[in-house]
């Protein structure tokens, strides 16, 4: 099959994919499968490269090697072609002559698009300029490509574009790719250092008939064959705090929560969350446990516990520093957790609250926060004991009722954990979670439902315990230097418009 035979005829209207298309037809008419089912490789890119890493200038193996890749590059040279392989490994220049081919595989080379995935068989040297380049012997065509990637040079820099299409992003964009293995790596390393402290991994339920353990709205949907409606969870909580009852002690869930609620750079509606319930603990015990946890990791990945993140130098070196709620809004906002319900209502208007009635004290007290206090939060730091009526599931503080024993880990203006000693009294429980379903009724509507078999197993004894909830996004978010969650999820959530 020479090179005229792949070429389609002479049409100023057709476009690089009907051209691509016509390709397809041709090399089926010449026996050529486009779509190939398997090939046998014998090394991936990146372990040639480090394996023959040593090869000087002009010097060549002898070893013969397989790979197979995505070609991301080609030229031709008189009656030569260069190109470069990439695979999830790496990238790796390769080099054919149609003297070493022959005129129909060399024709067959030079038919093929930038895209198309390959399979090549060939030998390793180093080029004059000091480049490993595979020497092509044989070539096998793996799956044609149909339709034509970014320029090369400039890759796909449209955001919106990359997010829609996640696929044609981490084939351009090697940035992005060494971020999801990155992701990876933290997920992993995360499950191992639990297993190592004696937790088990355990899996809850996605579809509940009652959502709960958390402050949000639902996504809802129905079981046509059991007419029944259900929520996509918006927590892992209620379910692991019934394991707690049956018995098991150390637990955790790595899993997807579904939060109906706005979209911004620290949130998109579907996201992974990390819960870990330990019994006969606190939330002291849950706090080292997270510094732990997230120094080790920064460790890990970077060799050291100070890193930057968007431009700002972070410190992680344990233990992170302690604050209490009631510190933080006298430093940063300039008001007292004691102050009056009057009071605080006035300060949270001034600070753009928009409402004729004063919500619950509470409320008004997270408002300030979340206005006056977190912008100011950069380095590691636990903000400790927040009011009773905003965290229906945490133990009251010991020596102060109105508060309870919880706390969230800030990280650079952003919540990556958050913790309690964990309520156990069902009657207590009970009537909070009644509070909140007044507040329901009142118009707050991420308040928390009312979820009586959860308090039936509580009255069958639960232990005392910590509980952790950690956002796996945000913590990736930090780790690769990434401004926005979706920039560490694969495919995030977009609005449904035509592109």
């Amino acid at each position: 099959m020479s090179t005229a035979d792949l070429a389609p005829p002479q049409d100023v209207h057709i476009t690089e994919e009907e051209t691509r298309i016509q390709k397809v037809g041709a090399l089926r008419a010449a026996g050529h499968e486009p779509y190939g089912y398997t090939y046998d490789k014998t090394h991936a890119i990146g372990e040639v490269v480090t394996t023959y890493a040593l090869l000087g200038p002009e010097e060549h193996s002898q070893d013969s090697l397989r790979i197979a890749g995505r070609i991301v590059a080609k030229r031709g040279h008189g009656k030569a072609i260069f190109g470069n392989l990439l695979d999830i490994s790496g990238n790796i220049q390769f080099y054919a002559t149609i003297n070493t081919l022959g005129e129909d595989v060399y024709a067959h080379l030079l038919g093929l698009d930038v895209g198309d995935i390959i399979g090549i068989e060939g030998k390793p040297f180093r080029s004059k300029r000091g480049e490993l380049t595979i020497g092509i012997a044989q070539i096998t065509l793996l799956t044609k490509s149909l339709h034509p990637l970014p320029e090369k040079y400039h890759g796909l820099q449209n955001k919106e574009l990359r997010y829609r299409r996640r696929y044609v992003d981490l084939i351009a964009n090697p940035d992005v790719r060494d971020v999801f293995k990155t992701r990876s790596k933290v997920i992993h390393q995360i499950r191992s250092m639990l297993h190592e402290k004696d937790f088990m991994e355990v899996e809850t339920p996605v579809l509940n008939t009652v959502y709960g353990g958390a402050s949000a709205r639902p996504f809802t949907t129905h079981h046509n064959e059991m007419e029944q409606d259900l929520f996509l969870r918006i927590s892992l909580e209620l379910p692991l705090k019934r394991l707690l009852v049956g018995g098991f002690e150390r637990i955790f869930e790595i899993g997807h929560v579904f939060r109906n609620e706005g979209i911004s750079f620290k949130h998109n509606p579907e996201y992974t969350l990390m819960e870990i319930y330990q019994a006969y603990a606190d939330y002291h015990d849950m706090m080292r446990l997270t510094e732990t946890m997230i120094s080790s990791l920064v460790h890990r990945l970077h060799g050291r516990y100070d890193i930057v993140y968007q431009g700002t130098p972070l410190d992680f070196t344990p233990p992170f520093k302690r604050l209490t709620l009631s510190d933080a809004l006298q430093q940063y906002a300039g008001v007292s957790m004691t102050a009056s319900d009057e009071d605080l209502f006035q300060k949270a208007t001034a600070l753009g609250l928009e409402s004729q009635q004063a919500p619950m004290r509470g409320e008004l007290i997270n408002f300030i926060y979340d206005k006056a206090v977190e912008s100011h939060l950069i380095q590691p730091v636990f903000i400790l004991d927040y009011p009773w009526e905003t965290s229906p599931l945490a133990k009251r503080k010991r020596d102060e009722q109105t508060l309870v024993e919880r706390f969230e880990l800030i990280i650079h203006k952003m919540e990556v954990a958050n913790a309690f000693s964990e309520l156990n009294d069902p009657i207590e429980q009970h009537a909070r979670l009644v509070g909140q379903e007044k507040a329901r009724e009142s118009g707050w509507d991420e308040a928390h439902v009312m979820d009586e078999d959860f308090v039936l197993a509580l009255k069958y004894g639960m232990p005392p315990a910590g509980g952790l909830g950690i956002g796996i996004d945000r913590v990736v978010m930090l780790l690769t230097d990434q401004a926005s969650i979706r920039d560490v999820l694969f495919f995030p959530h977009m609005r449904d418009v035509h592109v």
